[in-house]
Order: structure tokens, then sequence, then C-alpha cells
């Protein structure tokens, strides 16, 4: 059965707080096509398809299409108010974003993927629906169909073209090293002697180093989530990674509320200019250094090419909260 033909009536878009908008229901929206995109601000995926999302509610808003962003925090601090409004205005959003911090949406629409969308026709039913990134002229094409249900003559633009060369016909993702998180709860840490949950503990990265992993020197607190410098720590205290990729992403957060830094070693030497991610900064030596001060997903690294890397972050700074690496590898058609 094409998703198409799946008869199934979307779940009400109720338990959580509506940040931007009065509270919709899917009932309310009956007569309009809906598009609903299940995200969250730290997530590279979500963040890599917002361009179209935000696209198509400018396209569309006026033709019958609702565009509703259902926040699903994947850290604790993503459940905070301030920090989703930020995301909302940085990231240029103009449709209706509902927070749902206790997941009662995601678990109405049996949903499990960062990110998600989900089509809904002028009855209320479930159309058409893709996880992760990719599929952009396939849902557009969708949200069109559904549009022209509404009023068959109904004249639309020419789909998108797409953001990124990446994104074209022909481009390919390769295989990347998978998310890797940092906290004991998921975390795959490479010391041998392992983590020492809620404790301040000095850890000694002996080496050698494989992918999958991520290896300590100095002093770390491990909690569920996250690691952290300690506060009251002294000294350099660092994290190691190899990579496969072209970009790698680090969601970082200042716990003690003041701005942390953190110097971006590749290789065993700081990160050239040409292959640094945007948010790295560089001093007057060209040291490569980030300053975390708002709890967030970082761009630590954009190789000019796929390759095998070591990654190192370096800090003095206590306070400083890690809590997962991502990893990209698109390359555009040749």
């Amino acid at each position: 059965m094409t998703q198409e033909e799946t008869r199934i009536h979307a779940p009400d878009l109720v338990g959580g707080y509506w940040v931007n908008s009065e509270p919709l229901s899917i009932a309310s929206l009956r007569g309009k096509a809906v598009l609903i995109d299940f995200w969250d601000y730290t997530c590279i995926n979500c963040i890599r398809t917002l361009p179209y999302v935000t696209e198509w509610h400018r396209r569309y808003a006026d033709h019958g299409l609702i565009v509703v962003g259902v926040h699903a925090p994947e850290f604790s601090f993503a459940k905070e108010l301030d920090g989703v409004k930020k995301a909302i205005e940085s990231l240029g959003i103009k449709y209706p974003v509902v927070m749902d911090n206790g997941y009662a949406i995601w678990q109405a629409y049996a949903n499990r993927y960062w990110p998600a969308k989900y089509l809904v026709d002028k009855d209320g039913y479930i159309r058409y629906f893709h996880f992760g990134e990719g599929g952009y002229e396939e849902t557009e094409r969708a949200i069109q169909t559904l549009l022209r249900e509404i009023l068959p003559e109904m004249q639309l633009p020419e789909l998108m073209p797409p953001v990124r060369d990446s994104d074209a016909p022909g481009a390919a993702c390769y295989r990347v090293t998978p998310e890797l998180y940092l906290g004991y709860q998921r975390g795959r840490i490479g010391n041998p002697s392992g983590y020492t949950p809620k404790e301040k503990t000095a850890y000694a990265d002996v080496g050698p180093h494989a992918e999958g992993f991520f290896y300590l020197s100095g002093e770390w607190t491990a909690d569920e989530e996250y690691l952290m410098k300690p506060w009251g720590s002294e000294g350099e205290s660092s994290v190691a990674i190899k990579y496969t990729a072209k970009e790698v992403n680090l969601v970082m957060n200042p716990l003690l509320g003041r701005t942390c830094r953190t110097s971006v070693l590749q290789d065993g030497a700081p990160i050239a200019k040409e292959d640094a991610g945007a948010d790295v900064m560089f001093d007057q030596n060209d040291k490569a250094f980030v300053d975390v001060g708002a709890p967030r997903m970082y761009r630590l690294v954009n190789n000019q090419e796929i390759g095998n890397h070591e990654l190192t972050l370096k800090t003095a700074t206590p306070g400083l909260a890690l809590y997962a690496y991502t990893f990209v590898s698109c390359a555009a058609p040749a």
C-alpha cells in the first residue's frame, strides 16, 4: 500500500505548550493541508531540513498549507522555553511551534525519528510521511497534491531548487561515524577504566584510539546526558575522537552560566581555517577555539573532503558540558 492510499486519522496536537500561536487541533485545521514537523534545535539533521520547511511555509501558507513544528527535546536543557524561543528566532521559523516536552504528541504519532514529517489532508488523514533528511522534492510534490485536492485549479509555483549541492540528484551520502553520545547513559567511552558516574575523576588517555569511541584526559564529571569539566577543576582536560566524515558538530552547554572556551585540534594541530566549522574562531596566532555561550549545537569541522581524522577538544574552563557529536558526509554530484 502506498502512502497516498493509507487512510489513518491524524492524532490530535495536544499535550504541549504552544510557543508562538494559539493552540491548534487537527479538527480546527479541517479543510487545510497540514505539515507536521518533529524537530529539535540541537539536531543537525533537523537543522539541515529547516530551510526547506520554512520555505514551504512561505510558498504555500496562502494556498492552504499549515506547518506545525513539534519541538521534541533530545536533551533536558532543550525543554526550556527561552532556548526554544531563541532557536525559533535564529532559524527564521514563522509557523506555529508546540513544545512537546512530555512526548505526548510524539507518542500519539508513534514517532521515533528526528526529523520526521507527516502530511495531513483536508479531511484529517495522514497521507504521507518522511523520516530523516532528503526526499525534499517528493515531499513538496505531496504538499502540492494535497493543496490541489482543496482547489484543483490552484496555481502553484515550480518546485524549489536544492538548498545545497549535496541535496541535488546524483549526490551521495557516504558512511560516517555514527552519532556519539558522551553521557554515561548512552556514551561509548574508550578509556579502559570506563566511566566513574557522578564523580569528579581524573582520566588518563593511554591510546590507541578507535572510531566510534571517545577518549578522556584530565578531570571530568560524567552525568547521564553529558560530560562536564567540573567546578574547581584545575589544568586542562581533553576529549579525543577518531572519525570518518566531512563535517563534525557537537552539542555543548555552559552549565555554570558563563562562556566556556575550548580549543579545537585536528590530527594533532590547531584545525586549519579552511577546514574549520562555522563556530570556530582563531586568535592572532591562528590557534582555533570555540566560545560556548549558550546551549546549542556547535559546528566544529567542515573539511574540504570526506576523510578519516582525529579531533581533539581541550578546555580549562569549568562548567563546559559536552553532549553528543554528529557527523555529516554528503557530497555534491560530480
